[in-house]
């Protein structure tokens, strides 16, 4: 008389899919292993950095308090440049999130053009964005509220769309029912829906500003970078250790109350 069958062992992937991930690891495995040898990395770097690495926090230490009250100024524009540009960045947003949103967009065309804005902001960094417009507006926070607005935008632009074509049809259907203009169907009957996506993507974009406009300076742009750019420049390491800090206790700040709001209107 037969025994009782074994049970079977439980596996999260059959045999194939367990090749074909196996594969997958090979394959970027054997991609960052031709990164590494196509940047030509010089190895022997690497024996005494940590010993560089301590001599320059020997040198940081301890830090110039004396410097604060020079670099509180700044450390403000920062902040300021950080919420005008996601505040511009916002306005010009929305319009184009309906534009490359596949239920709003009037046409396959004009969802092209929304797409396109899209790309073009996220794809060229903030402090690119900064290098062209400080070529425009000159040096200054005015280049850095436009660098940071001009990177905002495609961020929550494409968010936002996302959660417009998730918007639930019913309300839209009845209040174009009514005979609705659509702008009317587009601030009663989506823009609700998507406000708080709309809400905590901002918030979370602002926190990330303030990170980026912080070295906007390095550039022309205004804020506290100039001043660490300038630290850096004469091996004024002390100096750099109480900007570094300074910055830090804002994206502190700045973290904290972008996760309450979030917290709020989640």
């Amino acid at each position: 008389m037969d025994g009782p069958a074994k049970p079977s062992v439980w596996r999260d992937r059959t045999r194939r899919q367990s090749i074909v991930h196996g594969l997958w690891l090979l394959a970027i495995a054997a991609a960052c292993a031709w990164s590494v040898s196509a940047l030509d990395i010089e190895w022997a770097f690497f024996e005494d950095a940590h010993e560089q690495a301590a001599d320059l926090v020997q040198r940081m230490w301890p830090p110039r308090w004396s410097y604060l009250p020079r670099i509180l100024a700044p450390l403000v524009e920062t902040i300021h440049i950080a919420t005008l540009g996601t505040a511009i960045g916002l306005v010009l947003s929305v319009p184009i999130a309906f534009l490359a949103a596949r239920n709003t967009s009037a046409n396959r065309l004009t969802w092209a053009i929304g797409r396109a804005l899209l790309v073009a902001s996220r794809s060229v960094n903030t402090i690119i964005w900064g290098l062209l417009f400080v070529a425009v507006f000159g040096p200054g926070p005015v280049a850095g509220i436009a660098a940071v607005a001009a990177r905002s935008v495609g961020f929550l632009a494409k968010l936002v769309a996302e959660a417009i074509e998730e918007a639930d049809r019913r309300p839209v259907e009845a209040i174009q029912a009514t005979g609705a203009s659509t702008l009317q169907v587009y601030a009663i009957g989506i823009l609700p829906q998507v406000l708080p996506v709309l809400v905590g993507t901002t918030v979370y974009r602002w926190d990330i500003n303030v990170r980026e406009s912080s070295v906007l300076g390095f550039v022309g742009a205004g804020g506290i970078g100039l001043y660490l750019y300038a630290s850096i420049n004469q091996f004024a390491w002390q100096q750099v250790l109480v900007v570094l800090l300074a910055i830090l206790a804002v994206v502190i700040a700045s973290e904290a109350l972008s996760a309450h709001v979030r917290a709020r209107i989640s």
